[in-house]
């Protein structure tokens, strides 16, 4: 029986160029750790971040500030104005080239962050469905002022159920896209999604996740985080944003947590306490549904950041020696 040819993705025998992928929940010590694999390893990092991309959004989005930059430069950082959106196909798009640009200088790309969308357009790609519409997004959007996404929502389930299921009542941005894709195509964005033709990504990946071994470390980095947020001026921050008349509370930028819970406060909403609590909250839960798909990444090595750095340092350094020594260019 003859062999069957050569598979080139073949991890032992991937002639690939590598690059890494550090992923965790919110507030889990990944930039740290990114910055010290930089300085140690040679790496570039490209950010995985939905609110880093946009300008102004600094010290609500734990940005890495100049100093932290002038160490490690990030690239897709403030890329973007608030009320511009940006999809994950631009980002997959951009983030793909900027590998290519890192790969090219003779350095290893880094990919950082906890955009879980982001990670999965970038790394398995996206469906080839129809193109955003400008017009159908607006009707979309003035149903829902009109109505309730959460009547959009049960539309949605309608003439989507698997879309529907997977997405929850509150969340604009896919609801707005299912129906969008759905009454530009007539199909539902499900069916869509499961005729993906899956390439190989051009890069071979490393996938390590910081992720502390107790929730309520993570719990209480998120609190003490926030607190110093709004040391640092948070409020100061998102006031002009509140004031700029390009945006509204259902834009991408303004959906970031901790952002939407300032617009409340500041337009009267809520107290101090109620605001403070809420953006705690609301930062819990986004952790709790980023772990939820840091568990779905099976080909993934999961580390405490304090208890296992060691180990994850030992990982990368294995990975960038096996390049070294031949496996790859």
């Amino acid at each position: 029986m003859p062999h069957a040819p050569a598979n080139p993705f073949d991890p032992r025998r991937d002639v690939r160029p590598p690059a890494i992928a550090l992923m965790g929940p919110t507030a889990s010590g990944k930039t740290a750790l990114a910055v010290r694999w930089v300085e140690r390893f040679g790496l570039e990092i490209v950010s995985v971040d939905s609110a880093l991309v946009y300008r102004g959004l600094d010290i609500g989005s734990a940005k890495p500030d100049a100093a932290l930059l002038a160490r490690a430069p990030h690239r897709l950082i403030d890329i973007r104005e608030p009320h511009e959106p940006y999809s994950a196909a631009e980002f997959a798009g951009d983030a793909l080239a900027a590998m290519r640009e890192i790969r090219a200088a003779g350095r290893v790309p880094l990919l950082v962050g906890g955009t879980g969308l982001y990670f999965r357009a970038l790394l398995r790609g996206l469906s080839e469905m129809p193109a955003a519409d400008p017009a159908t997004r607006a009707q979309i959007a003035e149903e829902a002022a009109q109505r309730g996404w959460a009547a959009l929502h049960a539309e949605l389930a309608q003439v989507d159920p698997v879309a529907a299921a997977r997405i929850a009542p509150g969340d604009p941005q896919r609801i707005q896209r299912a129906l969008e894709v759905h009454r530009l195509s007539g199909r539902p964005i499900s069916q869509w999604q499961a005729e993906t033709v899956r390439t190989p990504f051009p890069f071979r990946v490393l996938k390590l996740v910081a992720m502390p071994a107790e929730r309520a470390v993570l719990h209480a980095r998120i609190e003490v985080r926030f607190d110093a947020m709004l040391e640092a001026g948070f409020l100061d921050e998102v006031r002009p944003l509140a004031a700029d008349p390009r945006l509204h509370r259902d834009l991408p930028a303004l959906r970031a947590v901790g952002y939407r819970q300032a617009l409340e406060h500041l337009a009267g909403e809520t107290d101090a306490a109620q605001f403070r609590a809420r953006a705690i909250h609301a930062t819990r839960q986004l952790a709790k549904r980023q772990i939820t798909w840091l568990r779905g990444e099976h080909d993934a090595r999961g580390f405490d950041p304090e208890r296992d750095a060691g180990e994850a340092d030992r990982a990368v350094a294995q990975f960038l020696g096996l390049r070294r020594n031949g496996s790859g260019p």
